[in-house]
């Protein structure tokens, strides 16, 4: 029996290609295979994250409810690193509720999203140290947006993580001394 050809795209996916998966990140998609499963014939997208050390396999079909998608375009990614630039939104809420916003927005898949949490949970060396679980999600985050810039920039993940660095520890010592202007303007008058 001659093995049958694999396809190569579907739905716009092709393989070889980077992709977002909310869940986990960025993967690859390594083919598009067909599978038996319960009796029914399936097709399939073997992803596979090399970082996790995992391959997941995803119906073609179920790509929407999964929120599976392409890498960010270039303006997304511009957006999501003006976003590391801007203030800190800490709600005044209890940890546990922030804690949840933050991991759906780093679920989510959405690189503003994410790169909000990043924003929001990035602490400089002149800023108080932060409990476990707010490392944990910051570091997370970071990972996410990192391997998407990686990705799109075509960038080694290291050097994804040193261009958010810089652009965070440039943001913190802006944004502390507009805060100092304001309280030597408020001591002044």
């Amino acid at each position: 029996m001659a093995e049958k050809k694999r396809p190569q795209q579907r739905n716009g996916f092709r393989t070889n290609e980077y992709i977002v998966y909310p869940a986990h990140g960025v993967g690859r998609i390594m083919s598009i295979e067909e599978q038996e499963i319960a009796g029914a014939k399936l097709e399939l997208f073997v992803i596979n994250f090399d970082k996790d050390k995992m391959t997941l396999r995803v119906p073609t079909t179920k790509l929407e409810s999964v929120g599976m998608r392409k890498l960010s375009e270039d303006k997304i990614v511009k957006k999501a690193l003006t976003t590391l630039k801007g203030k800190a939104r800490v709600k005044r809420t209890m940890w546990s509720r922030r804690a949840q916003e933050y991991e759906a927005k780093i679920n989510s898949g959405d690189l503003i999203s994410i790169a909000e949490v990043v924003r929001d949970l990035y602490r400089s060396e002149a800023q108080p140290e932060q409990s476990y679980s707010e490392r944990q999600l910051y570091e997370a985050a970071l990972d996410r947006m990192a391997r998407e810039l990686a990705a799109v920039e075509k960038l080694d993940e290291d050097g994804a993580i040193a261009k958010i660095d810089e652009i965070l520890a440039k943001s913190a010592r802006s944004n502390k001394a507009a805060a100092e202007a304001a309280e030597d303007g408020k001591a002044a008058a």
